[in-house]
């Protein structure tokens, strides 16, 4: 197979199809008839916008003719240097040795159905080792309906929100699945063609940005969980974990608790992908001998402009005759203060939405659907923070980020607060109204008022946020305008903790897998996705070993 790189389409002239296109550059770039081609793909597609207002889209691509020996010819002719041959990474899982048995005496439980727990789950399903997935809250049927209504009308269920229930936080999230995480072993792709099987549009394969949008994850997340089921999966809804069974510092059992009360089911591998917020659990699982220690993370607010502004500041003029998709932006500057402020989560075309899942304290997170057309854009202009900050102890960081979302909820009285960024740089008190004329309409999921919000973050921090925001506005021009809104507060960025974990990924527990965001492994989709299919690899090859000592 060949690869081509850097074959470039100006977006102002694009006057044919994209598939039309690219093939009349493979025979051009290749010096081949059409009917040499056996077949040829998208390998990467992206926008650069560095020369704008000329816009192009970048492609890689892989082509396959009909003869080897004419491939070996254009190699070795070397006409262009971004032509050269192409090796795919496939992805090679491990195998179980004892795939198709109907019974293990111990199936590996999973406690969690996020990004990180699904995958995790779903290798393990596929080399039939039925893993048993435990999840706090409800079906993502169930799930959509209460976090409507929780919207709605304020009344918050603590085990089914925008934090938990299946699916996990991902599920109400801007969806998108770029990663900085190099991955050599295909890993990532087979990530990604899994969502495309259950599901998810093809373009994701290739797309430098992809996104899929929370509509459409949750239907990939039921198709999982139904492909999984049909393997062996079983799923318990509205099941919490309780506790873990240890006998010589080796798990035994998981205590869970559900409708009918507590009980206990037995395994010697549990896998913990509980998610950022399972605050009880941290505590619980401390409690219990595990292993862990705090780590730094980010706060801030939630920061809403108009999509056209961020669009014809990234795009240039004349973006709106180019049929280009929601314009995002990412930013990060070093306050005086030492401390690093960057943007977090952005959302193209999205909403900002109430993500609380704990009485009394408010938290917001950014979510968008595939379309991203709200009209808005947003992120979070978030503050580092370390144990300087909060403390030395394990669950300092956690208590800290408590501490904020109670002040965000005092504010508001249980709603968002949202307040104008004039009026939050503004030395006398101020109180906007939401219809003043020529200013910026907030896209918000949740109960919300217009307050003052400035007393939420520590004042240092809100210096620092500040000055970010002043200087944001030399780098974007109008970031820093007026009548952008901020909401708050933004303090679940990443895990206030780190479960620690050997090479073997198990921690100091035998048969206990900390995994994915919650255990300070992953910050997004899918980075925990990844990580909870590392996990798997290793329970496989334990299983393996384990079968191998007892024959």
């Amino acid at each position: 197979m060949l690869q081509i790189d850097q074959i470039k389409m100006l977006v102002s002239e694009q006057t044919q199809e994209e598939k039309e296109f690219l093939q009349k550059q493979i025979l051009k770039l290749l010096h081949v008839s059409l009917k040499e081609i056996v077949d040829w793909r998208i390998l990467r597609k992206s926008l650069d916008a560095r020369k704008k207002p000329k816009l192009y889209w970048i492609y890689r691509v892989a082509v396959t003719l009909t003869d080897e020996k004419t491939e070996a010819r254009i190699l070795k002719s070397r006409k262009s240097t971004f032509v050269t041959a192409y090796h795919p990474v496939i992805y090679q899982p491990p195998v179980f040795k004892m795939q198709g048995r109907e019974q293990l005496q111990d199936r590996p439980v999973i406690i969690g159905t996020g990004p990180a727990g699904l995958l995790c789950g779903y290798q393990l399903a596929c080399q039939g080792l039925r893993p048993i997935l435990i999840e706090r809250g409800k079906c993502l049927e169930q799930r959509k309906q209460a976090v409507e209504d929780f919207w709605a009308k304020g009344k918050l269920d603590q085990n089914t929100n925008v934090q938990f229930g299946e699916g996990g936080a991902g599920t109400f999230s801007d969806g998108k699945l770029q990663t900085q995480v190099k991955d050599k072993t295909g890993r990532i792709h087979h990530i990604l063609k899994t969502f495309v099987e259950h599901g998810a549009p093809e373009e994701i394969l290739f797309l430098s940005k992809p996104h899929i949008g929370t509509d459409l994850l949750a239907v990939v997340v039921k198709r999982l969980r139904d492909h999984m089921t049909a393997m062996g999966a079983e799923f318990y809804f509205e099941t919490k974990m309780t506790g873990l069974v240890i006998r010589q510092n080796q798990i035994c059992g998981v205590r869970v608790m559900d409708r009918q009360g507590e009980r206990i089911i037995g395994t010697d591998c549990c896998i913990l992908c509980i998610g950022h917020s399972a605050r009880d659990t941290f505590l619980t699982l401390y409690d219990q001998g595990v292993k862990m220690e705090n780590k730094p993370f980010a706060v801030g607010l939630r920061v809403q402009h108009s999509q056209e502004l961020i669009n014809e500041v990234q795009y240039g003029e004349g973006w709106k005759k180019k049929h280009l998709p929601p314009a995002d932006y990412k930013m990060s500057y070093t306050v005086k203060s030492g401390r690093s402020v960057y943007s977090f989560c952005m959302c193209p075309g999205g909403y900002v939405v109430n993500a609380s899942s704990e009485p009394e304290k408010t938290a917001v997170n950014g979510m968008s659907y595939h379309g991203r057309d709200s009209g808005n854009a947003n992120s979070a202009i978030v503050v580092t923070v370390d144990h300087t900050d909060y403390g030395e102890g394990i669950f300092d960081g956690m208590r800290f980020q408590q501490e904020l979302e109670h002040s965000a909820y005092m504010q508001g009285d249980g709603k968002l607060v949202l307040q104008r960024l004039s009026d939050f740089t503004a030395v006398s008190s101020g109180e906007d109204t939401e219809n003043r004329q020529n200013k910026l309409s907030p896209k918000v999921k949740g109960q919300y008022l217009w307050g003052d919000i400035r007393g939420v973050l520590p004042d240092s921090l809100s210096q620092d946020f500040k000055d970010a925001m002043q200087y944001f506005g030399t780098v974007m021009n109008d970031f820093d305008r007026p009548d952008t809104i901020l909401c708050g507060i933004e303090s679940r960025t990443s895990s206030p903790i780190k479960m620690i974990r050997g090479e073997d990924f198990q921690s100091n527990i035998r048969g206990l897998y900390p995994c994915g965001e919650g255990a300070g492994y992953a910050g997004g989709i899918t980075s925990a996705a990844l990580d909870g299919v590392k996990v798997a690899e290793k329970v496989i090859m334990l299983y393996n070993k384990s079968i191998c000592a007892t024959t």
